[in-house]
């Protein structure tokens, strides 16, 4: 019991300073680079507080434990839409960029639906972690035009500018120096991002296993809760810090990537097969409260604390609909 609470706060304190690191250090490296914070929360963000799913779900499929890889995935989008993001908007009104609505968020619905027929034969081999990656591919392509549209200035300053008179010009060494404090900030914000999901799930995964709840229970909600502390933090950090851009998109991105990067990931590491009720409870459950996140958006584009407290209902009703069907 010590021992699992020394992992809890040891865990908390990780994921706290690894959410402050990565958000200034991601902030930085945008500004510099001449990318706005929602491209960076969309991509640099998400990947980093997407790890300990990553980590966490292959371990898990290596020593036979498929359910709490499904369990994590889904209880891990619910939780970040539902309870990441509503207790955020509750804290702090957010604004919504129009382009969440119009690209990031159709996508992540589309890609939710996506995973039903992928797993309808209860089963997900390398052949579906493939086109989880590609559809992955697929999105980022759609990601880099904006990308080099927000970038184009900065990058012809740095690069492309003659040296003032006088002045030597500056080089890519140059341009590696103005970026190398960010993005050590990043990595290693994201690093501490890991280890601090790690002791928090292996706190709860041995409270959890000590009162006898079955492995999916514990995938959907103590693995599910600890993996996405990385994001509840950084989403909260990032919302105190005015950064409503990168606290939306980061909750966006993760769900994109937990369901490609992490679940197609781990399906090329190692196939796996599921229980049956994943189709027609968690998975349904896991697309209602990411689809309720959408009108609440497109509403005035923002999330304000009402709409915050619709999500929280969203994320408690959708549980107690998996308790009915337990």
């Amino acid at each position: 019991m010590i021992l699992s609470v020394l992992l809890l706060a040891g865990g908390g304190l990780l994921l706290y300073l690894g959410a402050e690191w990565l958000i200034r250090g991601a902030v930085e490296l945008g500004g510099r680079l001449g990318v706005k914070p929602l491209f960076i929360g969309l991509t640099v963000v998400s990947v980093g507080t997407s790890a300990p799913e990553f980590v966490v779900c292959v371990l898990a499929v290596l020593q036979g434990s498929p359910d709490i890889v499904m369990g994590n995935v889904l209880g891990s989008n619910m939780a970040n839409v539902g309870l990441i993001l509503g207790l955020a908007a509750v804290m702090k009104p957010l604004s919504v960029s129009p382009r969440v609505v119009r690209r990031d968020l159709p996508w992540m619905l589309l890609i939710t639906v996506l995973t039903l027929p992928l797993l309808w034969n209860l089963g997900l081999g390398r052949i579906e972690g493939m086109i989880l990656i590609g559809v992955l591919g697929a999105y980022l392509v759609s990601l880099v035009p904006h990308a080099r549209e927000e970038g184009a200035a900065l990058v012809e300053i740095t690069l492309d500018e003659p040296a003032p008179k006088g002045q030597a010009r500056p080089g890519r060494i140059d341009s590696l120096r103005v970026i190398a404090m960010p993005l050590a900030l990043v990595v290693v914000g994201s690093l501490a991002l890991v280890g601090g999901g790690q002791g928090i799930v292996r706190g709860a995964s041995r409270l959890a296993m000590d009162l006898g709840v079955s492995e999916l229970v514990i995938g959907l909600s103590a693995v599910a809760i600890g993996t996405s502390l990385p994001e509840l933090a950084t989403t909260v950090v990032a919302a105190a810090r005015r950064e409503s851009d990168m606290a939306v998109g980061n909750i966006v991105g993760s769900n994109i990537f937990n369901l490609t990067f992490v679940l197609g990931g781990t399906a090329l590491v190692q196939p796996f097969a599921l229980v049956p009720r994943i189709l027609t409870v968690e998975l349904p459950v896991t697309f209602f409260i990411s689809l309720l996140l959408l009108p609440l958006a497109i509403h005035h584009l923002n999330l304000t604390r009402w709409k915050g407290c619709l999500l929280l209902a969203g994320y408690v009703a959708g549980w107690g609909y998996i308790y009915m069907m337990r």
